[in-house]
């Protein structure tokens, strides 16, 4: 068993972690069972991991950046940049939606992150607005959009998408049979029409500062 120790790994210890998870949920999972599973003593998986709940984060992380690679394949796809953002925000959606549907188990370990590791989701979150950043920074170069402030247009997308890819809410959603994807769709092109006609952010004043007649 020493022998196994030694060249056990972290990508060996989240195959099998994601085997019993999705079998058993993570409530039944230990860090016991993962070991035995791979053929080795638990105490061989503290080596990597410090805890249970560390190894649940990291299955979670390959998730966002599987997710992260999903959408940023899009920058160098072919196409106008208001094509590229809905095929880029479809892929996320379709993904959390299939993890809803069909691997329950693995979807429900947001749930824990969500709370828990707020540290975890922020990064995810910058990540992706950084890709929606660079997206619409080509629509704006090639001249499709037309945006005073391309950071203020990434965010903007990113909470106005956000209800179709935030695992609580898509699956509230599905739940309730809303038909998401169409709604998906109409923002997307609500959003790609206003930047297609011009938005000047630095027109835009803030709620209050209107000066009094």
């Amino acid at each position: 068993m020493s022998e196994k120790q030694n060249v056990i790994s972290p990508t060996a210890i989240l195959e099998a972690a994601t085997a019993l998870v999705r079998r058993l949920g993570e409530g039944k999972t230990n860090m016991v069972d993962i070991g035995r599973a791979l053929g080795v003593s638990h105490a061989a998986l503290y080596r990597l991991f410090p805890s249970k709940a560390a190894v649940m984060d990291a299955i979670v992380q390959e998730a966002m950046d599987e997710e992260e690679e999903l959408a940023g394949k899009w920058l160098d796809a072919e196409g106008p940049a208001a094509e590229r953002l809905l095929h880029m925000v479809l892929d996320i959606h379709h993904r959390k939606r299939t993890r809803f549907t069909g691997d329950r188990e693995i979807h429900d370990l947001y749930r824990r992150i969500l709370v828990e590791r707020q540290d975890m989701i922020m990064a995810y979150s910058q990540r992706m607005t950084r890709l929606i950043q660079k997206l619409i920074a080509q629509g704006v170069d090639r001249g499709e959009w037309h945006v005073s402030d391309v950071p203020q247009a990434a965010s903007v997308v990113r909470d106005a998408v956000t209800a179709f890819v935030h695992p609580l809410l898509l699956a509230q959603a599905i739940e309730a049979n809303a038909p998401v994807e169409d709604q998906l769709r109409a923002t997307v092109a609500t959003l790609s029409r206003a930047f297609e006609a011009g938005v000047d952010y630095s027109s835009i004043r803030p709620l209050g500062s209107r000066s009094k007649p």
